[in-house]
Order: C-alpha cells, then structure tokens, then sequence
C-alpha cells in the first residue's frame, strides 16, 4: 500500500507511525522544505507538494488542510483521501467511543467527560483537537476502554464513520475564512452524526436550532441538553435523569456558558454510566482549561484574565457576560469572515468600559481584523478606544500597559479578542502565553 502523509505536523507524524506499522509504504508530503524526514522515507517537499498524488493508495491529510486543496490539484482523487480521525474510527477496538463538536466549549466538554469517566474508574482516552492524536493511544486500547474525541469541522469534512455516542454543542458563525461558506461549515460538524445508527446517541443543545439540525442527520436517538430528558439547570441545580448532581455555585468554571458545557458533558457519560459522586466529584473542582477564562493574577485590585482561546464573536459574548465587574476588554486580530455587530451591542450595554484594539496592519497573508472592529463599535455608539492597530503590530507589553492604564481597583482586564490570532501571533496558545508573561512582568 502506497500512502501519502499530507502535512508532517503532530498528527502527520502520529498518522507516519500508525502507517509504518501497517507496513505501507509511505511518502512525506509537506509545503515547507526545512521539515525533518525520517532517513530512508520518501518526501515531496516545497511548492509541489501536492503533486503527482495520483501514484498513491492512500492520501492521508492533516486536519487543516482542506480537501478542496487536494481535488484542485489532483480531481481524480477524491476517494483516496481519509484522515486520522476517519481512519481511528475505523480500527478502534472498542465502542464506548465520544465524539464532540460544536463551535466552543469542545475541550471544556471533552475534558469533563473524560475526568469522569476517569473517576467512575473506567479506562478512558481523549484525543483530537486538543493536540492529543488519538493514533498515539491506539496499542492501549481494549474492548472496555472509552475513547473521548474532540473534533473541529476541519477533522470532520470527509469523516466516514460516526462514534456511539457524537455531541454537537452551540454552533454559530466560525472558520468562514477556512470553509467556503456556513452550509460547508455545517455540513462538516453534522458528519458525525451521519453515519450513526438506532442504537447510537445524538446529543444536541436544546436552545440551538443549529445543533438540533446538525444531530439529526443519521439515525442515532436524539437527546436535548440543557432541557430534560437530558442534563440541565434547575434553578440552581443541575439535574439529570431525577438526580441532583451539584449547584451552579458549586462549580469552579467561571460564566453562564459553562452550565451548558457542564450538561453537555454529564448528558453523555449518563449514556454509560450513573454515578453521581464521580459526576460531582469533577465537576466542583474542574477549574478550567488553559487560556479560557484564565486568572492570570490580580495586581492593585485588578485582576487579569486570558481568554485567548475565544476567537469568534460569541466567545467574547459570553466571556463579556461572565463578570458583573468594570472591564477593560483586549480585542483584535485576524480576519475569519464575521461580523461584530452583536457584540457591539453587548459591549455598549455592558460594564465595559474601555476596549484596546491591537492589530497588525500590514500582514497580507492574515489581514487584521481589527479596523472592521473599530468601526462598528463606533456605529453602534462605543468609542471609548485605545487603537493600537499599527504597521507589523504592537507588542503585548503595550497592550497590556495600555490595559493597566486605564484599569482602576475593581475592574477586570479581558483579553477575549473575539478574532483569530495569525495577524500577530503563531495561534492562540502563543497569544495568550505572551499575554501572561506580559502580565506577570507588570511591576
């Protein structure tokens, strides 16, 4: 068997190993020419990459690369190109597996389900898009393992095959830069869900029309959150099934929106298993994720969080909405193809009440964003704005002071940019860790 690995990055070099293993034989595939081969493996590296992939069996593409690329270059191909998700789903030996999408709160959703899986004493892997290729677990796997798998509409566009048990969370406008339009963007997450059948599960969010479509496209049952016969928030407990698990103040995770990742979470593993203590157990100590909502530290009565993993609209909507503080809020970065009027409207009629715009003007490859921000803050009447949009970009250090000069003791200062991170920075990780050096370096 001839295989192509297309993209030599964490999952192409996982997807390498799994193959090798296989005994294919295997050629790299990568635009950059500085990637390191193993000696002895065939490469095509540079400009054509992507040539010539007719001579191949298999075409194994990375996550970020979407299919279109690979049919414009080779249109016969189409039914040669898999990835690892599609190819896991395949071979996993067990069924207890978990598959999550939606727009945000996967890692959030996927860790919950994990740890109490894990704390209900079951044999239990996450993996996927929270950088954890599940290829590196495979060989542990048995009949009685549980598998927890995050997946993105980037890992989910040619996906053939459907887990037991698929979650779709809040959808909303996302990656439009990436997919060719929403209905593409769609159509992606609801391939989890379509190969399923009556025995499988497909869990949705109830107050979103959206997810409620996307889960019905297979077979599988279909079961609301945040609305019974599901997990969901009764006054203040949250309830499931007849159970009272824990209240809302119980729970560590900071903002309303993390109810719904909460019930999304505990909805699925009551598709396995009932044990309230596990459940509680996690859930009134999970403090989070890194880069979400993150207390970086308080100084002079300020304090500092990173919410960098917040890249759209809605994430800044919700991140907002978390604190009934004065807040001073980071916004701006790359161009992925929405709009910010509706957040706009939150940040004139919320407690916000500075925003810095950083920005790189003059990045070509990934335009900022940032100046569309500007103006539609203005039109819906908020102008109270530290611009600091400016050729290749401040650095977080001015952002940062720029923040602290106008926070005074009581106020939050909020980098939730609402925006993509490549006009100024590798992604978001490396946002947000710059941010906390930044400000942990405030004197």
């Amino acid at each position: 068997m001839k295989v192509a690995i297309l993209g030599f990055d964490i999952d192409g070099k996982a997807s390498f190993d799994y193959y090798k293993s296989q005994g294919a034989e295997i050629t790299i595939c990568d635009q950059k020419t500085d990637v390191e081969v193993p000696n002895g493996v065939a490469s095509q590296l540079g400009d054509g990459y992507l040539d010539n992939l007719d001579q191949f069996d298999v075409l194994v593409r990375t996550a970020g690369m979407p299919p279109r690329v690979i049919l414009e270059k080779n249109p016969g191909v189409a039914g040669k190109i898999t990835s690892q998700i599609n190819e896991f789903l395949r071979v996993c030996p067990t069924k207890n597996v978990i598959g999550v999408t939606g727009t945000k709160g996967k890692g959030t959703t996927s860790t919950l389900i994990t740890k109490i899986l894990e704390a209900d004493g079951k044999h239990a892997f996450l993996g996927g898009n929270v950088g954890i290729p599940p290829f590196s677990f495979l060989d542990k796997l048995t009949a009685d393992s549980y598998v927890v798998l995050e997946l993105s509409s980037f890992q989910l566009m040619d996906v053939q095959r459907s887990p037991h048990v698929g979650v779709c969370l809040m959808i909303a406008q996302e990656h439009l830069n990436w997919h060719e339009d929403m209905d593409e963007y769609t159509g992606a997450k609801a391939h989890l869900f379509e190969y399923q059948n009556s025995d499988d599960v497909a869990i949705y969010f109830a107050e979103n029309d959206l997810s409620k479509e996307i889960a019905a496209a297979g077979a599988g049952r279909k079961l609301p959150y945040f609305r019974s016969p599901g997990a969901f928030v009764n006054g203040n407990m949250i309830t499931i099934d007849g159970a009272e698990i824990c209240t809302t103040d119980e729970l560590k995770l900071l903002g309303k929106h993390n109810w719904q990742n909460v019930c999304a979470a505990l909805t699925a593993y009551w598709q396995f298993d009932k044990n309230i203590d596990a459940a509680r157990s996690v859930l009134t100590t999970f403090t989070g994720l890194e880069h979400r909502l993150e207390l970086v530290r308080e100084l002079d009565g300020v304090k500092y969080y990173d919410d960098s993993f917040g890249t759209t609209p809605e994430t800044g909507t919700v991140a907002i909405r978390a604190f009934a503080q004065p807040k001073v809020l980071i916004l701006g970065g790359s161009d992925k193809g929405v709009e910010f009027d509706d957040l706009a409207e939150v940040i004139k009629n919320d407690t916000v009440k500075q925003v810095v715009l950083m920005g790189n003007s003059t990045n070509t490859d990934n335009p900022t964003v940032s100046h569309k921000i500007d103006q539609t803050l203005r039109e819906h009447g908020f102008d109270a704005i530290t611009n600091l949009v400016k050729p290749n970009g401040p650095n977080m250090e001015e952002v940062v002071a720029a923040a602290r000069s106008v926070a005074e003791s009581g106020d939050i200062v909020l980098l939730s940019t609402s925006s993509a991170s490549f006009d100024m920075f590798h992604n978001y990780k490396d946002r947000g860790d710059q941010f906390k050096a930044a400000v942990n370096n405030l004197g």
